[in-house]
């Protein structure tokens, strides 16, 4: 009745005023709307785009061209080679979100090439083995000899009397077939190698997969899987150094570590085992709390005299995946847990850097420039019958996974 009341003028005004409302309403109503489908489509592509795998050339062995592959979950990035499976980079965040290298390595293939050498000068670094795959048997086989069924294998001697990481042609100087492989929350490096029955003194055709991962958690997870088409032994582990505070920085001595183990494999002066299972506590072995790498490195103790450090395996707690080392960097605040199946780790604290190696960022590699938490059976297992078995038959194939979870600790 109010209404009626109006002028002409007023009511055409009032007609104006309400279109203009509604007007407004629906175009604030669409507004949101196409707001709202934006923020879907944000957080889709987010979801579907925040992981990703790239790749570029990384030069070439012989005619063979072998190529740098990045994965990225817009928080870590890890940079893999198919020379040799090789981890040659993982950028992760400190507590103040600044990010860093935290493994040793090289800045080109060249230096790849060069360090993994199966000739290395006398007094250098060595092969280092920098983030390398190593097969088919990682660590150290007594005087290059093994016998399996009857038969007595004899392997390249590469280390004083005996045979490290494979021998002289082992799997970090092969170029590896990649397959990528790209998920909704996941990317995966895959990378394949058929080793042929004789190479390097070991039997049988073993076909070994390497598998990267890396989700939306800052983990790269790292699956092994070998068949072979004979009786042989596999030993299979990544040879990362690490140094939380940075590739370059300096000494990790003064970083943290837990090693979840209360016994380890003790050395003979070639540092192979000797066959006992000893307990760590009360030695400079003892890693059950956590404490500074170096805090008993410089100890009155025949092995690490034999080691010039550690270098060592230790006999993991548990079965199945579990917690194998934990490790942090009390000033950049960064941590990093190691979770695997298999029953060792070796913590080695780069004891033969000598100062004669450039680094990615062109630092001077020395000693204790980093460490390595490389999951494994025991050393010399195929001589030692009292160790978990390292024998791999046809039709049953090896299986291991390990996780490298990186976090901040405050």
């Amino acid at each position: 009745m109010h209404n009626a009341s109006l002028s002409p003028r007023r009511k055409r005004r009032s007609r104006s005023a309400v279109a203009l409302i509604v007007i407004a309403a629906t175009t604030i109503a669409l507004g949101a709307s196409a707001l709202a489908l934006a923020k879907t489509k944000h957080s889709r592509a987010g979801a579907s785009t925040a992981v990703s795998l790239t790749s570029q050339p990384f030069g070439t062995v012989g005619t063979t061209p072998v190529r740098l592959y990045t994965l990225s979950n817009g928080h870590m990035n890890v940079s893999i080679t198919n020379f040799g499976g090789i981890v040659q980079s993982i950028d992760v965040p400190d507590s103040h979100g600044q990010m860093s290298d935290v493994t040793l390595g090289f800045k080109n293939l060249a230096g790849y090439e060069a360090n993994d050498a199966p000739n290395q000068p006398a007094g250098g670094s060595g092969t280092t083995y920098f983030g390398a795959t190593i097969g088919r048997y990682a660590n150290r086989i007594a005087n290059g000899k093994f016998t399996l069924d009857g038969h007595t294998y004899t392997l390249p001697i590469n280390n004083g009397p005996n045979t490290l990481h494979g021998g002289t042609n082992a799997w970090n100087q092969q170029v590896w077939t990649p397959t990528e492989r790209v998920g909704h929350d996941s990317v995966s490096l895959i990378l394949t190698l058929t080793s042929p029955d004789g190479q390097d003194g070991f039997p049988g055709t073993v076909v070994a997969t390497v598998t990267f991962t890396l989700g939306h958690e800052n983990a790269l997870q790292i699956q092994y899987h070998a068949t072979t088409t004979k009786p042989t032994v596999i030993n299979m582990t990544n040879h990362s150094y690490f140094n939380l505070a940075g590739e370059g920085s300096g000494s990790v001595l003064g970083q943290r570590l837990m090693i979840n183990a209360n016994s380890y494999t003790p050395t003979d002066a070639t540092q192979i085992p000797t066959g006992a299972i000893d307990p760590v506590a009360g030695t400079p072995m003892d890693f059950r709390q956590m404490k500074p790498i170096g805090q008993d490195i410089t100890q009155d103790f025949s092995q690490l005299l034999i080691a010039h450090g550690y270098d060592h395996n230790w006999v993991l707690n548990g079965s199945g995946m579990r917690l194998a080392a934990r490790a942090i960097d009390p000033v950049t605040g960064r941590e990093l847990t190691v979770d695997t199946t298999e029953p060792g780790v070796q913590l080695y604290t780069g004891n033969f850097l000598v100062g004669d190696l450039v680094g990615a960022s062109g630092k001077i590699y020395r000693q204790g420039a980093g460490f390595t938490l490389e999951t494994q059976h025991y050393p010399n297992s195929p001589n030692q019958p009292n160790f978990p078995t390292t024998t791999l038959n046809p039709g049953t194939p090896f299986n291991s996974t390990t996780v490298f979870q990186f976090s901040t600790v405050k």
